[in-house]
C-alpha cells in the first residue's frame, strides 16, 4: 500500500447536465465562466470528450468505475442497480493505495448511503427520499428551519419552467455542496494524500437559479436555439416521435430557460473558487490535480430538443478540464488537445498521474496514454428508443435503430451539426467504417439487429408509439414527469 504524505492530492469536480460548448473559454458568446476558464488557461482542456452514456446513472457508474456501459451494465437508468462486483471503484483505488476519500453532492447510487468505497459522503440526491433514506441536504435545511421544503418553488426536476430560488442564498444546493467540500478538506487527515469528489446537481432541472446570478443574464442578448433543415423537416421517426413529447416554446421562453440554465452555471463556476481558495489556504493547492467535467450536456432546444439520451454534441460532449501539480511534467499549461476522450478514462487518468496502478476492471484508458483512441462509442437506452453513436477525429455517425435510420456529420467542418451528409456520395466510405465499428460494438438486444452483417434496426411499421417513462420527453405521470411535493412528512418509501 503506498502512503507517501507528499502524494499529490486529488479533487474531481463533476456538474450534472452541463454541454461542452457552454464554457467561455469554449467561444461562448454569453455564458460567463472565468473560474473555470482561468483553471483551464493551467491545465489542458480536451475539446472531444464524451459521455459514454448521457444519461445520469450509467454516466455516473462510468465514472466512478472507468467501465464503459457494456462492462458496468447500464445504458437505460436502472435506479436499483448496484454498483457491479466486477470493479473497483476510483475511491476504493484511493483509499488500498493510502488515501483518504470523501464525497459531497450527488452519488446517484443505490442504495443511497453505499459509499461506494469512500471514506464517508455527504449527500444530496434532489428529493429521493422516497429510495429510503434522507440524505444530508435534507437535514440541513431542517436544521435551517425549512423541513421538506426544498421543492417548494414548484419547478420540476425533468422539464424547463424555472423561476428563481425561494429560500435564502446560503441553502441553496450549490452553495451547500461547495460548503460541504470547504469543510471536508479543512478536516482531512494531515498525514495522508486525499481524493476529494464534488458533485454538483445543477445545472441539471429544476431551474432555480439565484437573483443575483439570473440578473446578470437579464440585458444579454440569448443565442436562438440551433436549427436545421434535417431538423424542421426530419424524415428520422425515431427524432418526430421525441420532438412530439416536448411543449412547443416561444423564442421569448426558451431564451428565459436559457438565462435561467446559465444562471446556474456561471453560480457553480463562482462556488468552485471557494473550494480553490480552501485548497491554497490550507497549503493544499500546488500540491492538487484538479479534473473538472460533467455526466452528460443538454441540447436545451437546439434541433427542438430538450435534455440529453441524445448523440448530438450538446447532448453527448461534455467538459473536460484538468490541471496537473505544480510540478506537473505531463498534463501542461494552457494546451488545448482534440484527442477522443470518454468519461471512462477519467479514473485511469487521475491514477495515472498520482502513478497508481489501473485495476484491470478499467476498459477506459488514461488520456496520456500512448496511444489515443481513434474512435469512441456511445450509447443509451434499449429497443425503440435506442440511439447509437461512432465518433471518430473527424466524423460522427448516429444511428436510430428504430426506423434504422442514420445521420452523419463532418464535425471539421461543422462542428454544430447543421447539416446531415449521410446522402452524400463523398462520405460513403467513411459512413461504412463508422458502421463496421459500430456493428463491433453492439451486444445484448442490439444483435438482433443485425443481419447477415448488416444493421437492419427495428421496422417503424412494427410499433407506433411507446407510452413508457423514458427521459425522453415528459411522458406519464401527467406531463408532470418526476414532479416533487412537499418532502415532509417523507413520502412513502418505493416498493
Amino acid at each position: 500500500m503506498k502512503n507517501k504524505k507528499d502524494s499529490p492530492n486529488v479533487l474531481l469536480i463533476t456538474m450534472d447536465q452541463w454541454p461542452g460548448s457552454f464554457l467561455g473559454c469554449e467561444g461562448h458568446p454569453v455564458i460567463e465562466t472565468p473560474t473555470i476558464d482561468r483553471l483551464a488557461r493551467n491545465g489542458t482542456r480536451f475539446t472531444r470528450a464524451y459521455s459514454e452514456c448521457p444519461i445520469c446513472i450509467p454516466a455516473r457508474r462510468t465514472i466512478m468505475t472507468g467501465q464503459t456501459p457494456k462492462l458496468h451494465g447500464d445504458r437505460i437508468f436502472q435506479k436499483n442497480l448496484t454498483m457491479p462486483s466486477n470493479s473497483k471503484t476510483i475511491a476504493q483505488t484511493f483509499r488500498d493505495n493510502g488515501y483518504q476519500a470523501f464525497a459531497v453532492g450527488k452519488l446517484h447510487v443505490m442504495p443511497q448511503r453505499d459509499r461506494i468505497g469512500f471514506d464517508d459522503a455527504y449527500i444530496s440526491e434532489e428529493g429521493r427520499s422516497y429510495y429510503g433514506s434522507i440524505d444530508d441536504y435534507d437535514q440541513f435545511l431542517a436544521e435551517q428551519g425549512f423541513v421538506g421544503e426544498q421543492f417548494t418553488h414548484a419547478v420540476s426536476n425533468n422539464d424547463y419552467t424555472w423561476r428563481t430560488w425561494q429560500l435564502p442564498e446560503n441553502c441553496h444546493v450549490t452553495n451547500w455542496a461547495t460548503q460541504q467540500m470547504c469543510k471536508t478538506i479543512k478536516r482531512r487527515n494531515p498525514n495522508k494524500p486525499s481524493f476529494w469528489y464534488l458533485s454538483y446537481t445543477h445545472p441539471h432541472p429544476p431551474l432555480v437559479p439565484l437573483h443575483t446570478y439570473y440578473d446578470r443574464y437579464i440585458r444579454k442578448n440569448i443565442p436562438l436555439p440551433l436549427q436545421s433543415n434535417w431538423s424542421k423537416e426530419t424524415k428520422l421517426t425515431f427524432l418526430n416521435n421525441i420532438k412530439n413529447r416536448w411543449p412547443e416554446m416561444s423564442a421569448e421562453g426558451i431564451a428565459d430557460v436559457r438565462r435561467a440554465f446559465y444562471a446556474l452555471c456561471t453560480h457553480i463556476d463562482a462556488q468552485i473558487r471557494l473550494v480553490i481558495g480552501t485548497l491554497r489556504e490550507e497549503k493544499l493547492l500546488d500540491n492538487t490535480i484538479i479534473m473538472i467535467t460533467s455526466d452528460h450536456g443538454d441540447m436545451l432546444g437546439d434541433f427542438g430538443l430538450f435534455a440529453k439520451r441524445l448523440m448530438y454534441e450538446n447532448s453527448a460532449r461534455v467538459p473536460m478540464i484538468l490541471l496537473g501539480t505544480k510540478e506537473d511534467k505531463i498534463v501542461g499549461k494552457g494546451e488545448v488537445s482534440n484527442r477522443l476522450v470518454g468519461l471512462a478514462d477519467i479514473m485511469p487518468t487521475l491514477l495515472d498521474l498520482a502513478k497508481i496502478k489501473i485495476p484491470s476492471s478499467c476498459d477506459g484508458q488514461s488520456m496520456f496514454h500512448k496511444n489515443p483512441r481513434t474512435f469512441l462509442y456511445a450509447e443509451a437506452n434499449e429497443n425503440i428508443n435506442a440511439t447509437r453513436m461512432v465518433t471518430s477525429n473527424n466524423y460522427k455517425l448516429v444511428w436510430y435503430p428504430y426506423g434504422n435510420s442514420f445521420q452523419f456529420f463532418d464535425l471539421i467542418n461543422d462542428p454544430k451539426e447543421l447539416e446531415d451528409v449521410y446522402e452524400k456520395s463523398k462520405f460513403q466510405s467513411h459512413i461504412e467504417t463508422l458502421k463496421n465499428i459500430l456493428i463491433k460494438n453492439l451486444y445484448g438486444k442490439d444483435l438482433s439487429f443485425i443481419k447477415e452483417g448488416k444493421l437492419i434496426g427495428i421496422s417503424s411499421d412494427e410499433i407506433k408509439s411507446d407510452d413508457v417513462k423514458t427521459g425522453l420527453g415528459l411522458l406519464g405521470e401527467r406531463e408532470l414527469l418526476g414532479q416533487r411535493g412537499l418532502q415532509y412528512p417523507p413520502p412513502p418509501i418505493d416498493q
